[in-house]
């Protein structure tokens, strides 16, 4: 049984993954606007509400998904299913562009990778039996895996974390933690989980490297993923990864206090009273989140502790505000293009990932250039797209918004027709 959706949460994740596919795919990666980047390592900027906003949503949706208490067998096998179908589709992700067959190259090679995509992709967003979607994920599962430590050359160094990999393990602990305990236990659990993650960081001595620290390649987390993941890590630091595992513990927690704001959201008192405490919440945990920056700085790529409470905070006060302009206020005219957004995240996850890396794939002669291939996103922008404007600034965002306006039709095409693609 499900609860009747909430719209302000569909909005919410809309805005959310629309913000996502923007900040993913600039026209160039040289030029962007100081709000979609990354902060540089401690901090937080717009663009790294993005991942945390996600996974705070995810949790909120999950008393909506599951209002009635129930746990046995039979719910453990659908709730781990569907983890792994969501890893899966991220690890596939990572294996794109490393599939290859005999010695077939450019687009024929393409082409068998698209196939083989769309195979898994109906493996795992299809809506089959649950037997079927066990077989299915498993198999996929094992043969990823399979291949990633085979010690065949074009998988030996694929990465094995990931966003969608980091958000399946999460659901996972985080559905089975609130179908198993109570509201005061959910509360218990999160504090350990924050305050244990905070002294494993700040106290325990790094082997190899010294003092506990919370500098890049050096810290404890970035020393355990490099030694159980050495060789599958992050292709930009290949000693640490930013979905690393021991950062995943902070991460679990996040959507526990989704959770938190899930239940709230699901008191049965007027909407006003709801949004109240709703403010309350999200204040306290931005102020709690700016506290322990003090001492264990926010950061994305460890989740800190702090940045965990400051992020949940943040995206519990946003949809506060959304929540009263469109369920308390009921001002919701303005809402369908995030609409469109947010009721289809897992195709828009998976498909916005692996056109980037089709485009990349297919080759076309330079128009400037006499005898020299370049990849066809490369063309596209370089010579449709940048002669159009004087500042590379604007011209790397307006590809990223002609994405975006690409993926608002495929997605309204999908909702006009009431396809919905769940993992």
């Amino acid at each position: 049984m499900q609860k009747e959706r909430l719209l302000s949460l569909d909005v919410f994740r809309g805005f959310t993954i629309l913000l996502m596919t923007i900040v993913n795919n600039p026209g160039s990666w040289a030029y962007i606007y100081p709000p979609l980047q990354h902060a540089e390592w401690h901090g937080c900027t717009p663009t790294d509400l993005v991942f945390p906003f996600f996974i705070f949503i995810m949790g909120t949706a999950i008393p909506f998904a599951m209002p009635v208490k129930h746990f046995d067998t039979a719910v453990f096998n659908k709730i781990l299913v569907r983890s792994l179908r969501i890893f899966c589709l991220g690890l596939f992700l990572n294996f794109f562009s490393r599939i290859e067959l005999f010695s077939l190259e450019g687009v024929p090679l393409l082409i068998v990778r698209l196939l083989i995509t769309f195979a898994v992709a109906y493996a795992l967003l299809g809506n089959f039996t649950l037997k079927i979607k066990t077989y299915l994920v498993f198999i996929i599962f094992g043969a990823l895996l399979f291949l990633a430590y085979s010690g065949i050359p074009a998988f030996e160094s694929v990465r094995i974390p990931g966003v969608l990999q980091r958000i399946g393990i999460v659901y996972f602990f985080a559905s089975i933690l609130y179908l198993t305990s109570n509201f005061k236990i959910q509360i218990l659990i999160v504090t350990s989980i924050l305050l244990i993650y905070w002294g494993l960081m700040a106290l325990v001595p790094v082997p190899r490297f010294g003092d506990a620290n919370f500098e890049k390649g050096t810290n404890l987390a970035g020393w355990l993923d490099n030694l159980l993941l050495n060789g599958h890590l992050w292709a930009s630091s290949k000693t640490w990864d930013p979905e690393g595992i021991l950062s995943t513990l902070p991460a679990i927690a996040t959507a526990v206090l989704g959770i938190f704001v899930g239940q709230i959201l699901n008191m049965p008192i007027a909407k006003l009273q709801i949004a109240k405490k709703m403010t309350l919440v999200g204040i306290g945990l931005v102020v709690l989140g700016l506290l322990w920056n003090i001492v264990f700085p926010i950061n994305k790529a460890l989740w800190t502790s702090s940045y965990a409470i400051y992020t949940a905070g943040i995206a519990t006060l946003c949809l506060t505000i959304l929540y009263y302009i469109i369920d308390v206020s009921y001002y919701k005219k303005w809402t369908k293009l995030f609409l469109f957004w947010g009721v289809n995240p897992m195709i828009v996850f998976f498909f916005s990932g692996i056109i980037p890396r089709a485009l990349s794939a297919i080759k076309v002669e330079n128009p400037i250039v006499s005898q020299e291939k370049i990849n066809l996103q490369k063309f596209i922008y370089d010579y449709n797209i940048v002669p159009l404007f004087s500042d590379p600034l604007n011209a790397s965002l307006c590809y990223a918004l002609s994405y975006a306006v690409f993926w608002s039709i495929i997605l309204w095409i999908l909702y006009k027709y009431k396809l919905i693609f769940k993992v």
